[in-house]
Formats: structure tokens, C-alpha cells, sequence
């Protein structure tokens, strides 16, 4: 995927629906070309094709937001998978957390595609049913209230269910991250999600493309920064990578 991809999915996720004809008028391109892309992405299951018009799935849902800079978060989700040790945590093997996310829902899928056995701890509804796909995989699902928009298990009952482990890598998704206020989420009740698993972690790992930078959320995390490994793609700005390793982070670049 390209540029031009990417803007194919930015235009479905605000019109939902569109032709080919104006696809290819917004791109400045020709339609047999914009038919190509479209063929490609339907194949990777990006949208779906119907009557010379193209869509997302489901705007507003997980698939939504996973096709959203897609190629990017599939090289933060690959890297990050290598972080992992396949086996099983008697055997030696990593203990992880995976909070919901798009790019946390993508690394599912690549240790489904890489591992054999794990143990994985989640909050996200979405992620335990990739998860479920593979058959030697140990999935716990946290308790929790379901928040309807994104799938994902928030309020009091995470940090009661958390507290029963200790895992080696807590996963997670942002929505912003500032030099003043550090890494944000938009709802209050997904942070202190976040908040709740990663006291039981021993590294946090956050996964964003690198567009997340440099924006604020409504509500600061309050993550152990010197605690966290970011990995994001080489677009992330110098300047903010450089005063994210000052403030001890590790930043992996992808």
C-alpha cells in the first residue's frame, strides 16, 4: 500500500460510500487506475466492491480503524510481535497484555500467524476473538463494562480482574502524545484501563503510527515513561523522538 491508499481509505471512512468516478476525481487519477487499487485492497480485506462503488466494512467499527494507515500499523504489529518468545509461561515463554486498539488487534493477528502457545491477557473483546482463532492459544478475557464503540472491557472490575497476574509486556494504543501531558486517550474510562493493566506489567509497549504524535488527547494516561518502549513508523517527527529518548523511552522506528 501507498499514499494513494491510504487516501482511498481516508475518503471511505468520511463518505462511506463512494464511486469510482469520484474516487478518481479526488485523486487526480484515472478510473481504471483507482479500479486497480480498489481490486488490491478488497483482496487484503480493506472494503468491498458493489456496482462501481467502494466501502469500508464497517466505518465506524474495529475494521474501520485498522484500514486507517494500515500499512504502517502492520510494521509496528510485525515488530512488535518479535518482542514476543513463543511457548507457554512454564516453558520460558513471554507473559503479555494486549489492550484494545487497531494496531494491538493487528499484532493478535501476527502472533496468531507466529506462535504456537500463549497465554495472553486482554480487555478487548475484538482481540480475544482473533486471538481465538488459534487453538493452542490460552486467551483470558478481563472482566469488565463493555464499551460499546470499540469493543473494549473499562471501569473498576479491569483492575480487580488484572491484579490476579503479572505479565512481561503490556500492548497498547494511543491516541496522542504530547511533551507536556505524555501519551492520551480521548475516553477516561479506556486510560484508567490502561492505567489499571500496566501496574501489572513489567514494560509497556505502546503501538502508534507516527500521526499521533504531537497531538493531545482529553485525558493524559500517566504511563511510567521511562518504563515504555514506542514502537511507530519512520515518519514519526525527529524532534519528538529525540525528546522521547531523553525522557528515557525507548523508540523503535519501523
Amino acid at each position: 500500500m501507498g499514499k494513494r491508499d491510504d487516501k482511498i481509505l481516508e475518503l471511505l471512512m468520511k463518505y462511506e460510500k463512494m464511486d469510482v468516478a469520484h474516487l478518481a476525481g479526488e485523486l487526480g487519477v484515472s478510473q481504471v487506475t483507482v479500479r486497480k487499487d480498489l481490486d488490491e485492497m478488497e483482496a487484503m480485506g480493506l472494503l468491498t466492491r458493489e456496482h462501481g462503488y467502494a466501502l469500508l466494512k464497517k466505518v465506524d467499527g474495529m475494521e474501520g480503524r485498522i484500514a486507517y494507515h494500515y500499512k504502517e500499523k502492520c510494521r509496528i504489529a510485525e515488530r512488535a510481535a518479535e518482542l514476543i518468545e513463543d511457548g507457554t509461561t512454564a516453558a520460558g515463554g513471554s507473559s503479555v497484555m494486549i489492550e484494545n486498539g487497531s494496531t494491538c488487534a493487528l499484532l493478535a493477528d501476527k502472533l496468531v500467524q507466529k506462535c504456537k502457545n500463549l497465554t495472553i491477557v486482554t480487555n478487548s473483546i475484538y482481540v480475544a476473538g482473533c486471538l481465538m482463532k488459534k487453538s493452542g492459544f490460552q486467551v483470558i478475557l478481563l472482566g469488565g463494562i463493555i464499551n460499546s464503540q470499540n469493543l473494549a472491557l473499562v471501569g473498576p472490575m479491569v483492575k480487580s480482574s488484572a491484579e490476579n497476574f503479572c505479565v512481561d509486556y503490556l500492548f497498547v494504543g494511543i491516541d496522542g502524545y504530547s511533551a507536556k501531558y505524555g501519551f492520551t486517550k480521548e475516553d477516561q474510562m479506556c486510560a484508567q484501563a490502561i492505567r489499571d493493566m500496566a501496574a501489572r506489567a513489567q514494560k509497556v509497549v505502546v503501538l502508534s503510527y507516527s500521526g499521533k504524535f504531537g497531538k493531545t488527547g482529553f485525558v493524559p494516561i500517566g504511563l511510567d515513561e521511562k518504563n515504555c518502549i514506542v514502537i511507530t513508523d519512520d515518519g514519526a517527527d525527529a524532534e519528538i523522538v529525540a525528546g522521547m529518548r531523553e525522557k528515557g523511552m525507548e523508540v523503535i522506528l519501523v
